[in-house]
């Protein structure tokens, strides 16, 4: 891949490897998503004690983090060695043991079926060849992937023509891709893998959650829309985790 491209230059910078927690997962609305991505994360895995479990893209290492204490044996991979140093920081801080390396998702350089798990959270949104990365993680699995992607049936689809436009003008931002329920089972299907769990986090922009900023009112709002149908049809990020059909 293009070492030029923006998902390896802005994890590059050591500012945004050194804030990227707090960016992400601070103030009540972050501690809200940390929270439930890490029991959606721990439900979906299931009993990981003594398994092996690989997490690409593992950044600071938080999901990593989260299944070694549940017991497994995890190797964390990243294409940013300044995110990875957080990440060992993080580790040696709560004493765990965690294989962190460098390693690009899309040529992972480990065998076939190597892991009994392969967890990806916030990449294929980000590579530049999703098809590939998704196949490599589903070739490293023995048996199950868990992976997150921002759905084009959601707010997110505005957000991401919004800053794929400015991308092309020159500023400088993010401009992630959405992603099809068609085209993401197509894509497990190719590489022999069925969805098994599909858990959609929020209806509305979690930007809009954050501007609120009260875990409270959110809940409460994201509640209401799911009694209403609408989580279901419009919610995003979607976890999926898939199996080895």
């Amino acid at each position: 891949m293009s070492p030029d491209h923006y998902s390896y230059t802005v994890y590059a910078d050591p500012r945004t490897a050194r804030t990227f927690d707090d960016r992400r997962f601070g103030g009540p609305i972050g501690e809200l998503v940390a929270e439930a991505q890490a029991a959606v994360i721990l439900a979906m895995a299931g009993d990981v004690g003594g398994r092996q479990v690989l997490d690409v893209g593992t950044g600071t290492g938080r999901a990593a983090l989260l299944l070694a204490k549940a017991g497994a044996e995890v190797t964390g991979v990243d294409a940013s060695e300044q995110m990875l140093a957080i990440a060992r920081e993080r580790a040696q801080g709560a004493a765990r043991t965690i294989h962190f390396m460098q390693r690009d998702a899309h040529a992972l350089e480990f065998a076939d079926r190597s892991f009994d798990v392969a967890i990806s959270l916030r990449v294929l949104m980000h590579s530049p060849r999703w098809r590939v990365a998704l196949s490599e993680l589903c070739r490293v699995a023995s048996r199950r992937v868990i992976f997150d992607y921002p759905s084009a049936a959601s707010a997110a689809l505005v957000q991401s023509a919004f800053r794929r436009l400015a991308a092309r003008v020159g500023v400088k931002t993010e401009p992630y891709r959405v992603f099809t329920n068609s085209d993401i089972t197509a894509a497990l299907a190719a590489s022999g893998f069925q969805i098994r769990n599909v858990h959609r986090q929020f209806v509305l922009p979690i930007a809009v959650h954050k501007a609120v900023g009260s875990r409270g009112a959110t809940t409460r709002v994201e509640a209401l829309l799911d009694r209403a149908g609408l989580l279901q049809l419009f919610g995003s990020p979607v976890t999926v985790m898939a199996e080895r059909a």
